[in-house]
């Protein structure tokens, strides 16, 4: 074996070994790409290195947009829109058996449209749909597994970090993913519903219906939801046609978060300090993990590692779509090992080599798209299977008296129509590819 392959497969190691002991997995990247490109090529190399990587990884533009989606989502949930959002649900849907459930995840689903973070997502509309859950009722599991279950909507549909993280590694167009992301988002959102519905039909206790509401309230709570879609179609609907691009609409998004919050007393002076400094703890992190993901990829190319997995899966003889299975399947297990974004950072730049060399029946950027919301997806399960179920441990914290298996037991029908929507776009591609088809035509 080459010695420049060795150093590569022992660097992997080690990283692995320091995920496993909790080192930050920022730390760790930079921690083993700099000190595999020191012994590849020595030190005076990679200190060169480190300061002209650092002005270039972060002087893109398209990097821009991820403080200024971060700002939108930690104002909008300071802002009052999670209640609006839940409100207008629980109106339209909540009569029905499993109601309240279902208004939950349509719910999770507008918030996710607004602030672009599954966690944010889960927490957020936790504390506003747990009460109102437990009030009328809900099975403890269905009504955790739910929240959790509806917390990774916001990693998918647009705008989500995660996929602009995505777009920037593999120089897809952040826009077209966009799109390529709305008919998965609302085919999840349906599986949700339809998934609830099944399961208060096995179940009726577990889901009781509340009593109809009268019509002024209805009214009420539909108007109440107005000025969140207005917000949405004004940034969505303004990057989808073309009126303005990710950063300048992800500004726009938080000027009419912030302006909404303010018309309506849901936020100060202080409540715009907190959010801006969480924004730039959480941008700074964000910034430290692309760093040293790009050091550990040029350390890794460097060691031909991606190259070797390349080779061996080009030559295993396996078909095209059992490899992109075998893929899948890794990122499944690595979801129970660590976060999303890292997860996206560290195996796309292995994972991209090996797809990009197989014949798909498709072009390169068409397969970027598909290859890309297939990810996402399986990187959401990573967001509720144990042990690490980011999401999981968020509701567990707010439902101290139901046990973490119970909710992960709440979460297993969602997690399968997770599985039946990966296979679904897997043998439907178009599913994925239309929208961006139609829009840029």
């Amino acid at each position: 074996m080459p010695f420049e392959l060795t150093i590569g497969l022992l660097g992997l190691v080690a990283l692995v070994l320091l995920i496993g002991l909790r080192v930050p997995i920022a730390f760790g990247m930079v921690l083993v790409g700099g000190a595999g490109v020191s012994i590849l090529n020595g030190p005076g190399i990679f200190m060169s290195q480190l300061k002209d990587l650092t002005y270039v990884q972060f002087s893109i533009y398209d990097v821009s947009v991820i403080p200024m989606f971060v700002l939108m989502g930690n104002i909008a949930s300071r802002s009052g829109l999670s209640q609006e959002l839940f409100r207008a649900a629980n109106a339209w849907l909540g009569w029905a058996r499993g109601g309240v459930a279902m208004s939950a995840i349509v719910a999770c689903a507008g918030f996710g449209a607004v602030c672009g973070s599954s966690l944010a997502t889960a927490s957020t509309m936790g504390k506003v749909a747990l009460p109102e859950l437990r009030k009328y009722n809900y099975d403890p599991s269905l009504a955790t597994g739910t929240l959790a279950a509806g917390g990774v909507l916001g990693i998918l549909i647009p705008p989500s970090v995660v996929l602009v993280i995505y777009a920037i590694i593999v120089e897809a167009n952040i826009v077209t993913m966009f799109m390529a992301a709305f008919v998965p988002g609302i085919i999840a959102v349906f599986l949700f519903l339809l998934t609830i519905f099944i399961y208060v039909r096995i179940f009726p206790e577990s889901g009781p219906a509340r009593d109809p509401i009268g019509r002024s309230q209805f009214w009420a709570a539909t108007w109440g939801v107005l000025p969140v879609l207005a917000i949405f179609g004004c940034v969505i609907g303004g990057i989808f046609f073309g009126v303005f691009n990710p950063t300048p609409a992800a500004a726009v998004g938080v000027f009419l978060v912030a302006l909404y919050a303010i018309l309506r007393g849901r936020i100060g002076t202080e409540g715009l300090k907190r959010a801006g400094l969480d924004t730039a703890k959480t941008s700074g992190m964000i910034y430290l993990i692309l760093l040293g993901a790009e050091m550990l990829k040029i350390f890794m190319s460097r060691g031909g590692v991606p190259q070797a997995i390349a080779e061996i899966m080009g030559t295993s003889g396996l078909e095209p779509m059992t490899i992109l299975v075998l893929l899948l399947l890794g990122l499944i297990l690595l979801g129970c090992l660590m976060d999303s974004l890292s997860m996206i950072l560290l195996a796309i730049p292995f994972f991209w080599p090996v797809l990009v060399e197989l014949d798909f029946g498709m072009g390169v950027e068409d397969l970027k798209i598909w290859f890309g919301i297939l990810a996402l997806i399986v990187v959401e399960l990573g967001l509720i299977t144990p042990p690490v179920g980011m999401n999981v441990f968020v509701i567990s914290a707010m439902a101290k008296d139901v046990p973490m298996m119970k909710i992960f037991a709440g979460v297993i029908p969602f997690f399968l129509a997770e599985i039946f929507r990966v296979i679904l776009i897997l043998m439907f591609p178009a599913l994925v590819l239309w929208l961006p088809g139609i829009l840029s035509g």
